[in-house]
């Protein structure tokens, strides 16, 4: 039985300590020194430090700012455990709604999604939950949409809170992959040094 059991361990100690511990080591270390911003989180700095991460969405709710994409993370209700509650861009808890397009639930919170905006035709990132509740980045339309919400609440002119969604508009990637779009927070953050 010795004969048998020896190799396991062994084994499992070995591919334990390659796997569980030299490896992730390996990979942290290099990760550190060829893109270390990346390897941190792609942190967001503001005028107080770092104020988020360029991959995850935050929720603003003030009229002073654009706001994100819906997102339909949850977490637990802290009166009744065996409920949930939402919890806007919870990175705990990354999920979608799992709605499809014919839900009667989903049609309802896209109709009060618009009815908030203003009613009428919406961008549909401002109406729909992402996949993972995260999206930090929403569309050149989306953003464009708001800025007389928030030139209006800054007193600004709109065409300078337009010029400044341009500048923040991210293109594609290699110019053929994904959409171009725009990270809400690094927009904020730039509104915030343009009219604090």
């Amino acid at each position: 039985m010795l004969t048998h059991l020896r190799p396991a361990l062994v084994l499992t100690a070995l591919f334990t300590l390659l796997t569980g511990l030299a490896y992730p080591l390996a990979v942290t270390g290099i990760a550190q020194t060829v893109l270390p911003r990346q390897a941190d989180g792609s942190p967001v700095m503001g005028r107080d430090g770092i104020v988020g991460s360029a991959l995850i969405g935050q929720a603003f709710s003030s009229e002073r700012y654009f706001h994100g994409r819906p997102s339909a993370t949850t977490a637990p209700d802290p009166q009744d455990a065996t409920k949930s509650i939402d919890s806007p861009y919870n990175a705990a808890s990354s999920s979608g709604s799992n709605l499809g397009a014919s839900s009667r639930t989903l049609q309802e919170a896209v109709r009060a999604r618009a009815q908030a905006l203003g009613g009428g035709p919406q961008p549909a990132d401002l109406v729909t939950a992402s996949g993972s509740g995260l999206d930090p980045d929403i569309t050149p339309a989306a953003a464009l949409s708001q800025a007389g919400r928030v030139a209006k609440a800054r007193g600004l002119a709109e065409d300078k809170v337009e010029d400044l969604v341009r500048q923040q508009t991210s293109g594609r990637l290699l110019g053929v992959l994904g959409e171009p779009r725009v990270n809400v927070l690094a927009l904020n953050l730039a509104l915030d040094r343009l009219a604090p």
